[in-house]
């Protein structure tokens, strides 16, 4: 019989199993009200504590400043459209504007409390995971206190202060005042802060004016400006469009066949919208690219225009003091169609010391635009041979040449007779170049790729590949004698690779960037640059340019060396011409000059003869240069080393058809030292007199490569 004890004992003893699951919930209980409360009591005291700016006191005027290289010499000015901008009224705004802009960015703008919680929940898991694409959501408040009052740092602390502007705005001002402030200052890209300017810079119309189709398009722009302007990434702009209008529909603010008969409009060329910056003459065009090179560095057109930035550049005053005056002084006053393009670059550094593309700081850069090159581009089919094994004392024959049903001459009637290469380039013998090119592996093929190789740019806008036919013919035989478009840019990167033994560096403009509170945000580095072709190869092709500025009417630089080139190009088959060209380097400085027509109409000298390279561009390379240099160190050019065949097995036919033996030779094979190999036997140049003016003359008709690959 069981005792009352027993039956005590064998009781359920319940408190030992719940009254751990009572304190856990308990704890849980606890730290959900602190993880709620806590919070909360954090947001309400930041909401009593913050003040809410006024409008006016929103706007921030920067200016960003180019300066050349001595950091005090001012080249230009980007003036923030901030400074300028035109606020409008709600009330001038089109109602398709407004709707096309909620429906892009915050299609619950007049119904949210000014914040989005899952937004801030994204951004604040990207800030911990690191996953930059985390954040978003932002809604149209959100966007403008970010811009115009904590900035746009990837932080918690950021973004708990925008949340809470946020809401203290939302509470504080209308709806109409939040999204008129927002469409005054939001960016669109062009240069365009607010809808006024955006207007005018995609459409070139006021913004009462505006389509819906219009206001689509700049409501799209806002969420990338850069990478959604339509004249550059049509496809993707497009498509952000139809996005906004779609959207337009499901909120009732769009009439879907109304939706449906729309075309995408048109948008005017981002060139033409250029009010804010303030540069004299060729300074613009310097400017221009100094921009384009911060955009390739990563820093945006809204970085330049939002922080103050301070740009040092690589242009040396005196170089292009000497250049600008060079230019002037030689003004040709007998044609006001006649236009200049020279750059300067250090061979050492790739660093663009001087440039001048123009006059007109808005308008066409001679300097960047391509041009056909004429015999300056010898230079490239010289450095291609000697790279195969072909020495300068290779021997061709300069009598009329016939490539395919075309006979080349050389300009006058011209001839050596039979002399080495080294001579023809002086002498710029057309025909005997053509035949060098016969004796290349690869002909035509090998005088692009190696141009390619020294710098010269492989694509170019409106061009596409360069130095190149479509598909998959090879260039034509007359690149050898600058039948292709380079611009004055390319030659000057492409004669200081030579200039520097072979090793080509980036060439740029950008050698310091700091923003208003003095913080780098980028420094150039000089590297080692690239090898691009042998250092004996660069140092030959130089070694045989250096007797060239005596050669062509005596413009020499007091007691320098200088390695030159000078090329003319031929208006059709009028006997007239409309491109002339000089190139020329020292160790310290390479500098290309064009002077052409601003419409193609015939190129003459100062009597109504033809202008040559030798005549205008040769007089104002030896001004500029001899200016640019005064009080530098002289230096001279390495001497070059005789070059050997590269293959025992490889003969050459002096006759120039061709190479003969079992294996062509391979690129880029010439060793730096050449003893032991078989010396090419030297030819013993014909005699020539000097004429007064070198006259370079290129095919009139197309002609194929009869060579093949």
């Amino acid at each position: 019989m069981a005792t009352a004890e027993n039956n005590r004992d064998r009781r359920p003893r319940h408190h030992k199993t719940t009254t751990p699951l009572r304190l856990v919930w308990r704890v849980v209980i606890v730290l959900v009200v602190l993880a709620v409360a806590l919070p909360v009591g954090v947001f309400a005291t930041a909401y009593i504590v913050t003040d809410v700016p006024e409008p006016e006191q929103l706007v921030t005027k920067q200016v960003s400043t180019v300066y050349a290289a001595d950091g005090q010499t001012e080249l230009a000015r980007i003036v923030p459209p901030e400074g300028n901008r035109q606020a409008v009224s709600l009330e001038q705004m089109p109602q398709s504007l407004l709707y096309a802009v909620m429906s892009a960015e915050d299609r619950e703008f007049y119904s949210n409390p000014g914040f989005s919680l899952t937004g801030f929940g994204r951004a604040v898991i990207g800030q911990l995971t690191g996953n930059s694409s985390a954040g978003g959501g932002s809604t149209i408040t959100q966007q403008y206190v970010k811009n115009a009052v904590v900035g746009n740092e990837r932080s918690i602390r950021r973004k708990l202060k925008e949340l809470v502007i946020s809401a203290k705005m939302a509470n504080q001002w209308s709806k109409d005042d939040v999204l008129e402030a927002y469409l005054n200052t939001i960016y669109f890209g062009r240069s365009s802060y607010g809808v006024a300017a955006a207007a005018r810079a995609y459409f070139g119309i006021p913004i009462d004016q505006l389509t819906p189709a219009q206001s689509a398009v700049l409501a799209a722009a806002i969420q990338r400006p850069s990478q959604l302007d339509p004249w550059f990434n049509r496809e993707a702009a497009e498509a952000r469009w139809n996005y906004v209008l779609d959207g337009m529909v499901k909120m009732g603010y769009l009439i879907e066949r109304e939706r449906a008969d729309m075309v995408y409009p048109e948008v005017t060329d981002p060139a033409t919208n250029q009010p804010y910056t303030v540069a004299q003459s060729t300074n613009g065009l310097i400017k221009n690219r100094v921009m384009a090179e911060l955009n390739r560095l990563g820093l945006s057109e809204h970085d330049v225009q939002t922080k103050g930035l301070r740009v040092t550049t690589t242009i040396d005053p005196k170089v292009q003091n000497a250049i600008v005056d060079a230019v002037n002084d030689n003004a040709p006053d007998w044609d006001d169609q006649i236009r200049q393009a020279v750059v300067s670059i250090d061979p050492r550094t790739g660093a663009v010391k001087g440039y001048y593309g123009g006059e007109d700081p808005q308008g066409w850069d001679y300097a960047n635009g391509p041009r056909p090159t004429g015999s300056t581009f010898k230079i490239f089919g010289l450095a291609a041979a000697l790279t195969q094994g072909i020495p300068l004392t290779q021997g061709y024959s300069s009598a009329p040449v016939q490539t395919g049903d075309t006979w080349v001459t050389n300009s006058d009637g011209e001839t050596c007779g039979f002399c080495s290469i080294e001579t023809a380039l002086k002498m710029s013998l057309n025909t005997s170049f053509l035949r060098l090119e016969g004796d290349l592996f690869n002909g035509p093929q090998d005088v692009a790729d190696t141009a390619h190789a020294l710098g010269v740019a492989r694509t170019l806008p409106g061009i596409g590949d360069t130095l190149a036919e479509p598909g998959d013919t090879p260039p034509y035989d007359g690149i050898i004698l600058g039948q292709y478009d380079s611009r004055p840019f390319d030659m000057a990167v492409g004669l200081s690779t030579l200039a520097n033994q072979g090793i080509w560096h980036q060439p740029h403009f950008v050698e310091l960037v700091t923003d208003s509170a003095g913080q780098v945000l980028y420094r150039h580095r000089d590297g080692q640059g690239q090898r691009r072709v042998g250092a004996n190869v660069a140092n030959s092709v130089i070694n045989a340019m250096l007797p060239i500025a005596s050669w062509s009417n005596g413009k020499t630089l007091p007691n320098r060396q200088s390695a030159v080139k000078t090329g003319t190009v031929q208006l059709g088959d009028t006997g007239q011409n409309k491109d002339a060209w000089w190139i020329g380097a020292t160790p310290q400085l390479a500098t290309a000059v064009w002077v052409g027509t601003e419409n193609n109409t015939p190129l003459t000298n100062s009597w109504g003869g033809p202008m040559y390279g030798a005549g205008l561009p040769g007089t104002i390379w030896q001004q500029l240069m001899t200016g640019a240099l005064t009080d530098e160190e002289i230096l001279e050019f390495p001497q070059a080393k005789p070059l050997g065949y590269t293959s025992p097995k490889i003969t050459l036919n002096y006759g120039g058809s061709g190479w003969s033996g079992s294996a062509p030779p391979a690129a880029e094979t010439i060793p730096e030292e050449t003893e032991g190999q078989q010396p090419a036997e030297p030819v013993e140049p014909a005699p020539a007199p000097a004429p007064p003016e070198q006259i370079e003359i290129l095919p009139g008709v197309s002609v194929p490569n009869i060579f093949g690959l």
